[in-house]
């Protein structure tokens, strides 16, 4: 019997014994760096064909690691091997199929900081979100496991007196699961797992920045029970590959994280019903968000400020829950500038290795140069306060920057960005400030700061976003506690760490018997 679920703890840097073991697993990692890995079919290495290559944002020099890409004919194997897999593993208990969760959770704990150690490697990630994002893998394992065994139960329904019934829920089948690389060790483990634990078989297509990482969890996860076929691990060319395992009829459902443009690609090829297909594809999408910070006049300004701050350039502000949008009244406006742009000039940027920058790279020349792109734009668009500038490092380093006197309709103020650029608006009342929110075609987060308890309700009834928090900064969702998922534009609302998020990988059917 589980116990109740309770959040993993992150680790405590600022103690010196602490540092020590990070140190020490960053040196068994840089050990490994350079090795080559395969793709997984059904449990059979295949190393023939191209590879792809992962390097260090931080040094584009330094080798990660590289993986073999699948072929279009490893695909079709993969989906087989899953088709195959699925014949049996649909009948494992839920019992058996939750203890591999919790088996792989503990594995994950035991390992935490060297699996945080190669996402500073392969991401530049700081040491406290590298470390979180084990943490956070670890509680969705926990909790898509207890949430595994809570469907394995028939809930209790209404009865006939002459007639039992039940309602069971059952696996989908062979599912695609598409990971971002921002995130490659929590949500690429919970997309994977959550379909693993609710009966289905998977074949996951890794984010091409991110592989190395994604095949250390993928070997935890065999280390773990995972039968052979059960995942099925393809990293390649979304031209190659893509298209064909969206398309592939025996693909049940697709499971994406990324990407608005991608995301609705995917969402609209998934409802074609192809030759020999016998269902509809459920498709279940997180994609982008433009997250909004409210400030009214009343707040705390200060609290607000270091939750912009802290919301929008943590992780170089590579995250779809980062705050790229201030929308502040006119009446604190100028306060919140200053001292939003006094804490921006306060934070460092440089390599994650030695544990002290605040920011690290962006993750890839594409995202660089497309960054500093939209700072060329906000110049036109705003007041520069703060930041602006690439930096002389080896790797993509960009200042946080901050934007002030930004129209609502101007591209930093409603495009994503995904880097580390903010724009503040100035708003003239609440009404205003909610107004320009929900006209953005994006839900994910946002956080409203206010001491007018009337107005947080508003704000509560009348925002369009998936998750909103009060007093509070737009990131750092927790399982369990802030079920995550969007709304609108930001995707289908799959609300994970919830109850209803294994719900996206099941169907039910009702039996009724007549005695």
């Amino acid at each position: 019997m589980r116990g109740p679920f309770s959040n993993e703890p992150t680790t405590d840097f600022s103690v010196a014994s602490n540092r020590e073991k990070m140190k020490a697993a960053l040196h068994r990692v840089e050990a490994q760096l350079g090795q080559s890995f395969p793709i997984v079919v059904g449990g059979e290495r295949r190393t023939a064909g191209d590879a792809l290559a992962s390097t260090n944002p931080g040094r584009p020099d330094q080798l990660v690691g590289s993986v073999t890409k699948a072929t279009a004919s490893d695909a079709n194997d993969a989906v087989q091997a899953a088709s195959e897999a699925f014949r049996s593993w649909r009948f494992m208990n839920a019992e058996g199929r939750a203890s591999v969760a919790f088996k792989l959770a503990g594995l994950m704990r035991a390992r935490k900081l060297e699996l945080a150690a190669w996402m500073v490697y392969e991401l530049d990630k700081a040491w406290d979100e590298a470390d979180g994002e084990v943490c956070e893998a670890i509680d969705m394992l926990e909790w898509n496991g207890r949430e595994a065994l809570r469907l394995g139960r028939s809930p209790e329904l209404p009865a006939l007196p002459d007639e039992g019934n039940r309602l069971v829920y059952q696996a989908l089948g062979v599912g695609l699961v598409i990971p971002p690389w921002n995130f490659p060790c929590a949500i690429y483990t919970n997309m994977i797992m959550a379909a693993v634990v609710a009966g289905n078989t998977v074949v996951v297509k890794p984010a091409g920045n991110t592989p190395v990482i994604s095949y250390k969890v993928f070997e935890l996860m065999e280390e773990a029970g995972v039968p052979a076929g059960v995942v099925n691990f393809v990293p390649g060319d979304g031209s190659e590959i893509g298209d064909l395992l969206v398309d592939h009829p025996q693909v049940r459902f697709i499971a994406f994280t990324g990407s608005k443009a991608v995301g609705t690609r995917i969402y609209e090829r998934g409802a074609v019903v192809q030759p020999g297909q016998r269902w509809l594809k459920r498709v279940t999408a997180e994609m982008g968000g433009k997250d909004a910070i409210i400030v009214e006049r009343s707040a705390d300004l200060k609290a607000a400020a270091q939750a912009i701050v802290t919301s929008a350039f943590g992780f170089s502000g590579q995250k779809c829950s980062a705050c790229s949008l201030a929308v502040v009244d006119a009446e604190v406006y100028d306060e919140v500038v200053e001292e939003v742009a006094r804490l921006t000039k306060e934070l460092t940027v440089g390599s994650a290795l030695d544990g002290a920058a605040d920011l690290g790279a962006v993750v890839d020349s594409k995202q660089y140069h497309s960054i500093l792109g939209y700072i060329e734009v906000g110049k036109a668009e705003g007041r520069l306060v703060a930041g602006g500038n690439a930096l002389d490092l080896p790797g993509y380093y960009i200042e946080p920057t901050v934007f002030a006197d930004v129209a609502p309709d101007a591209r930093i103020a409603t495009e994503e960005i995904f880097g580390p650029v903010l724009a503040i608006v100035k708003s003239g009342s609440f009404d205003e400030s909610l107004d320009i929110v929900n006209a953005g075609e994006y839900g994910l987060t946002g956080s409203v700061f206010s001491r007018d308890r009337a107005l947080l309700e508003r704000a509560v009834r009348e925002l369009d976003i998936g998750n909103l928090y009060l007093n509070r900064k737009s990131t750092g969702a927790m399982m369990g506690i802030h079920p995550f998922g969007g709304m609108k534009l930001s995707g289908t609302n799959t609300k994970s760490g919830g109850p209803d998020y294994l719900i996206n990988f099941v169907e039910a059917k009702a039996v009724g018997e007549l005695f």
